[in-house]
C-alpha cells in the first residue's frame, strides 16, 4: 500500500502482474550493470516465491502447496522508460524485464518459517536501510497471487514469483552496494556497476 501511495497509483481490485524472461535473472549475488538505454535505474526489494510443482487454475485455499522456499529480490526499473509507457499505454517490459533486471538472492525452505504470512524484510543501500517490509502487509497473499496467476498462466516447477515492494524505492548509482535481509538474514549482496 504504501509503494502504491509513493507512485500515486490506484490500489488494484486484482493482483497485477508482468513477466520477466529467464534472461532477466541474475544470480550469485553477481553485479548488475547499469544499462546505456536508461538514465534513471530504480530498486525494488521484493519477497520472491520459488515454484515447486506444476499448476494451473490452482485454488486459493490449495496455493500454498505450490512454493516451497523464499528469498528476496530486486526487481530493477527504468523508471524513465516505465513512465514514457504508461503515457503511451504501452506494456511495461522494456522497462521491467530487460537482461539481468532481476537479481534474487540465496533461498530460505519454508520449512525454516514459523510464520510463512509473517516475513519481515528489509534492503540496505550502502549500509543504511531503505526499503522495511513485513509480507503481513501486502495488498494481495502470496496464496492469492500464485491462484491469480494461476488462471492464465501454467505456473512450472522452478518458476519464480516477484510479490511487490514496500515503500522506499529509489534510484541507483555505480558503486553502490544493495542488501537485502530476510528477518536477520542476509540473503543478497548487489554490487551496481
Amino acid at each position: 500500500m504504501d509503494h502504491i501511495k509513493e507512485m500515486q497509483s490506484k490500489i488494484p481490485e486484482y493482483p497485477v502482474f508482468f513477466m520477466k524472461s529467464e534472461n532477466a535473472l541474475i544470480y550469485n549475488n553477481l553485479p548488475f550493470f547499469i544499462p546505456d538505454f536508461s538514465n534513471d535505474i530504480q530498486y525494488e526489494c521484493e519477497i520472491v516465491l520459488r515454484i515447486c510443482k506444476n499448476g494451473k487454475n490452482i485454488e486459493e485455499q490449495f496455493a500454498s502447496s505450490y512454493y516451497d522456499a523464499v528469498t528476496l529480490g530486486i526487481d530493477f526499473t527504468a523508471r524513465d522508460l516505465q513512465k514514457q509507457c504508461i503515457k503511451n499505454g504501452e506494456p511495461w517490459e522494456i522497462a521491467k524485464a530487460f537482461d539481468f533486471s532481476a537479481p534474487i538472492g540465496e533461498f530460505v525452505s519454508l520449512n525454516e518459517i514459523e510464520y510463512p504470512c509473517d516475513i519481515d524484510f528489509c534492503l540496505k543501500k550502502n549500509g543504511t536501510i531503505v526499503q522495511k517490509g513485513n509480507s503481513k502487509n501486502m495488498i494481495f497473499s502470496f496464496d492469492k497471487i500464485i491462484s491469480h496467476i494461476s488462471k492464465y498462466i501454467t505456473i512450472k516447477t522452478g518458476d519464480v514469483v516477484f510479490t511487490g515492494t514496500p515503500a522506499g524505492v529509489g534510484s541507483v548509482e555505480r558503486e553502490d552496494l544493495l542488501e537485502a535481509f530476510l528477518f536477520d538474514r542476509k540473503v543478497l549482496s548487489q554490487r551496481i556497476k
